[in-house]
């Protein structure tokens, strides 16, 4: 086992940890069941910290074993999720940061109880009072959209955006918030999950489908660095108490 770390960053998908193997190529790399790994020494209030940053995998199933390992290995004070996302077009623009203050799994089908009734049981709402109290009025490290994120073991539908609108007031989509802040929530661990659009879904389909696919991994990487340098200011009032 690890001393304990304040914070650990998950990130999620593969394309995802390349952009931040780009972006620190001379980190030694570890080995775990759960995913690879690397410790970055990272400044924050006034001195430097150890960051773990984890390869988390794609997907629900791989996002909640990954969130559970970390928090048994290294007890963090502060679970972070850096990522992306695909935006609903017409309710959100490219390259906008989500804060996500709520999450849903959305891609669960009930036939024999209550549907809304298992929604709820996957929904997550994360407590971000923390970083209000440091950052009054909404005056963030970086301009964000905060909202709900839903999540699902797939990519955006066409045909499911108008009932994710409607019912839910959804703006964006990606597939491994939901799990994320659930477990975070089960154990009691400050969660922030901060998401970059990278491509936008509308009537006419997605930017980056049908062999389009370096659209998401160019802009992906463009969030990841950005995300990436403003790490320090966003975790920053996760310390002060602690």
């Amino acid at each position: 086992m690890n001393d304990p770390s304040k914070l650990v960053v998950l990130i999620s998908a593969n394309i995802e940890w390349r952009a931040m193997q780009a972006i620190f190529p001379n980190m030694e790399q570890h080995i775990s069941p759960m995913g690879e790994w690397f410790i970055l020494p990272v400044r924050i209030n006034a001195q430097f910290e150890p960051v773990i940053f984890f390869h988390g995998g794609w997907g629900k199933i791989s996002a909640a074993a990954s969130t559970q390992y970390c928090i048994d290995r290294w007890t963090p004070q502060l679970l972070v999720n850096l990522g992306t996302c695909g935006g609903f077009e017409g309710k959100i623009e490219k390259g906008a940061v989500v804060l996500v203050e709520r999450t849903l799994v959305y891609d669960i089908i009930e036939q024999m109880g209550d549907y809304d009734e298992h929604i709820a049981h996957y929904s997550t709402s994360i407590d971000l009072s923390w970083l209000d109290a440091a950052y009054p009025q909404g005056q963030y490290p970086q301009p964000v959209v905060r909202s709900l994120l839903v999540s699902a073991d797939r990519d955006l539908l066409v045909e499911d955006i108008p009932h994710l609108i409607d019912r839910y007031g959804a703006v964006a989509g990606d597939w491994e918030s939901g799990s994320i802040a659930w477990v975070a929530q089960r154990n009691h661990t400050r969660c922030l999950i901060l998401r970059g659009v990278t491509d936008l879904v509308g009537s006419a389909g997605g930017e980056a489908y049908q062999g389009n696919i370096q659209v998401f991994e160019n802009n992906a990487a463009a969030i990841l660095a950005n995300l990436v340098e403003r790490l320090p200011e966003w975790v920053a009032p996760g310390f002060d108490d602690h």
